[in-house]
Order: C-alpha cells, then structure tokens, then sequence
C-alpha cells in the first residue's frame, strides 16, 4: 500500500517518467504568431534605420525631412521623403535576406531545424549589424556542415553581383552629382581634376575591392563613373560594395563562421582547427597593427601596450590549452607588432577589428566542433570550397572605410 503523500502509479518507466517530469518543467515554447512578429518587427526597424542611412548617403549631409504633422497628412510626403533611401536600403536588406534563406532553406533540405533570420537594426554607421538565424539540431556530417555553411554566402554572392550589375548600368547623368555639389558644375566633368586633393578633409571614402573595380571596367559607362570620393553618394553602389563585403566577411575561415564551416568541411577538424587558429592569430596581429600607427604620442607602442595586452589576452584566452602558453602567446604577438611598427612606421593595420576579434576568440569561438560522420567530400564540392576562396578573395578589403 502507497503512502498517502506518494504519487498514484502512471504505468511508465523510470525513463519516461524522467521524460515527463522534465517536459512538465521545461519552458514552453512562445506561440507561433509572437516570433513570427518579432521577425517582422525586427525586419521593418532594420528596414527604417538603413533607409535613414541612405537618405544621409543621398543628401551628402543631415536630411532635412518634413515636419511630423506634414508627414500625417499625406502617405505621398512620406514617399517622396523616403523613396531616395530606399535605393540603398532595399537593395542591401534583398542581399542579405537572400544571404540568410541560403542557409536556411538548406537547412530544411538536410531536415535541421532553423529559425527565420533575425535582422538586426543600429541607427548609425550602415544602418545594420546584419542578419543571423539560429540553428536548433546538431548538424551530424561535415558534408552537411560544408552546405549549409556555403549556402548563405553563394547566394549572397550572386545577388550582390545583379546589384552591383544594375548599379553599373544604370549610373545617373552628372546631374545627379551636381544636384549634391552645385559646385561642381563650374568644372563639369573633369570636376576631379580642380576639387581633389583640397576640400575632402573629413570625408568618408568606401574600398573599391577588386571585384567591383573589374565590374565597373565591364558595365560601367567611363563618362558616368563617380570619382571614389564620390561613390559614397550612389546608394544602389554603396549597397553592392557593403553585400560584397558582408559576404568576404562570413568567409573568413575562422570557427563557425560561414568560411569556418567550408575549412571544416575541406580539411577535417583537425587540419582546420591549425588553419583557423593561425588565421585568427594574423587576424589580430592586422588589427591590433593600425593601434601602434596611430599617432597619439611620441611613443605610441607605450601608451597602448597595458591596455592593449590585456586585451590580447582576453583574445587568445581560449586559443590555446594551456594558460602559459596563451600568455607567451599574447606576448609574442604584443613584441613582433611593436618590432614591426617600429621597423616600418607607414605600415597601417584597422583597429576597428578588434572588437570583431574579441567576439570571435570569447562568443563564437575559433576551433571547429567535429561531427559524428567525418566522411571527406565529394570532388564537385571540393572544388565549389576553394572557388568560394577565390570569392573570398575578389571581395574581401582590409578596411571597408577610410577617413580623409
């Protein structure tokens, strides 16, 4: 006989009654209609904030946009205010949603489940930090790993070639650029030649990598081409320029980004993990570079060095077995740049790195995780993998934007 206080039989195993118990305390799974909302809401904010992006990139300068009651009273203001931004904003937002359904739909294919892409919004800068989606199963094979992880950036890749192709071909007369300078009119179209170098302190120039400069040999009328300084007034350009570089940057081969999962599928985990971890050590050292060029004092090795080591040493926390060895590490890296600044004082690396070196050595780590069937891949996508390096190459730029 049960004690009163005891739980009536249920007939189940100890197994499944460990089951039970724990679906009865796991937390239940938000209904259907809330995540399909924050995806829209997170879409439409990113949506606003890179269509603002692009009216700046319009205009030259701050927007003047219509006073708020202005806008209420009528939908065709509120077109015409933001129709010029939107040059910019849907052309990048198609580009990277076609970048996050390659994963996912591949995704589908291989029965994993995955989330729909979260965009995410940011006021400033591009107007996005881009989009992500989550995988919810673990991925079992390196064949799957390798198309799923290629799937995204392939897609991009294409989409942001037909950008950049109607971008090319469909360059606006210099009327365009006249109604930005009014000044530039006085030259006409040797405008180049009279206002650089001179008046450009300040201003922001976008890397051409070397696809785009190919491209626009190819498609671009010479007689309509933006100077580089300029370029940065052709939103639909500047919207092919960022996908290109958005798509060179998910190929770095460093961990379980994009290219961290085609390393993977190419060579192994182990033979993978000593490229990533040697990538992600030049990685570093570039970035941390551009600190010791800058020009903050007469000895600018001692006034980042405290800082700058600590740093280090929370990048590489993680890289390494052992702490003595991250230790020696960090120090390593520390000594040859500062040997290397010295020898070499024009040398420039991009200090703007490092907080994406920090969350690749802390967050997403920079070794692959193996998978139960480590079966090589076929010969078809070997080649794919290295043709993806050859993308990788064609887009990537070391520094996406530089000030005058």
């Amino acid at each position: 006989m049960p004690f009163p206080d005891a739980p009536a039989p249920t007939g189940l195993s100890p197994a499944e009654e460990a089951a039970a118990a724990f679906t009865r305390y796991e937390r239940p799974a938000p209904p259907r209609w809330r995540t399909y909302l924050l995806h829209i809401l997170l879409f439409l904010l990113t949506l606003l904030t890179t269509t603002l992006v692009g009216l700046v990139l319009r205009a030259g300068s701050v927007v003047q946009v219509p006073p708020y009651e202005v806008l209420l009273q009528s939908w065709p203001v509120i077109w015409r205010t933001l129709q010029p931004g939107l040059w910019y904003s849907l052309p990048f937002l198609s580009v990277l949603t076609v970048h996050e359904f390659g994963h996912y739909f591949t995704s589908r294919y291989y029965r994993i489940r995955a989330t729909l892409p979260f965009f995410i919004p940011f006021p400033f800068g591009i107007g996005t930090f881009g989009a992500v989606i989550r995988i919810k199963d673990r991925i079992f094979s390196r064949k799957e790993f390798f198309d799923v992880g290629l799937a995204g950036p392939l897609a991009g890749f294409v989409a942001a070639l037909v950008v950049l192709i109607y971008g090319l071909t469909h360059l606006p007369t210099l009327e365009y650029l006249y109604s930005i300078h009014p000044e530039y009119r006085l030259y006409g179209a040797d405008y180049a030649r009279f206002v650089y170098p001179g008046n450009q302190e300040g201003s922001t120039l976008l890397a051409q990598p070397l696809l785009f400069k190919l491209l626009a040999l190819v498609f671009a009328d010479p007689g309509r081409m933006p100077h580089p300084n300029e370029l940065m007034h052709y939103p639909v350009l500047v919207a092919g320029v960022l996908s290109l570089f958005f798509t060179a940057l998910n190929l770095l081969p460093i961990g379980q980004l994009d290219g961290g999962h085609i390393l993977y599928g190419l060579l192994g985990q182990r033979r993978a993990g000593r490229l990533s971890a040697l990538f992600f050590i030049g990685f570093i050292f570039y970035a941390g570079l551009g600190l010791f060029s800058l020009q903050t004092s007469g000895q600018d090795w001692l006034y980042w060095g405290g800082p700058y080591l600590l740093y280090l040493l929370l990048a590489f926390w993680k890289a390494l077995p052992t702490k003595r060895r991250v230790v020696l590490l960090a120090l390593a890296v520390w000594a040859t740049q500062i040997v290397v600044a010295s020898a070499w004082p024009t040398i420039e690396g991009n200090p703007g790195w490092l907080v994406f070196g920090l969350l690749l050595g802390r967050v997403t780590g920079i070794y692959h995780p193996g998978a139960p069937d480590e079966r090589p891949l076929s010969f078809g996508r070997k080649v794919l993998g290295w043709v993806m390096l050859v993308i990788f190459v064609l887009c990537f730029t070391p520094a996406p934007f530089t000030i005058q």
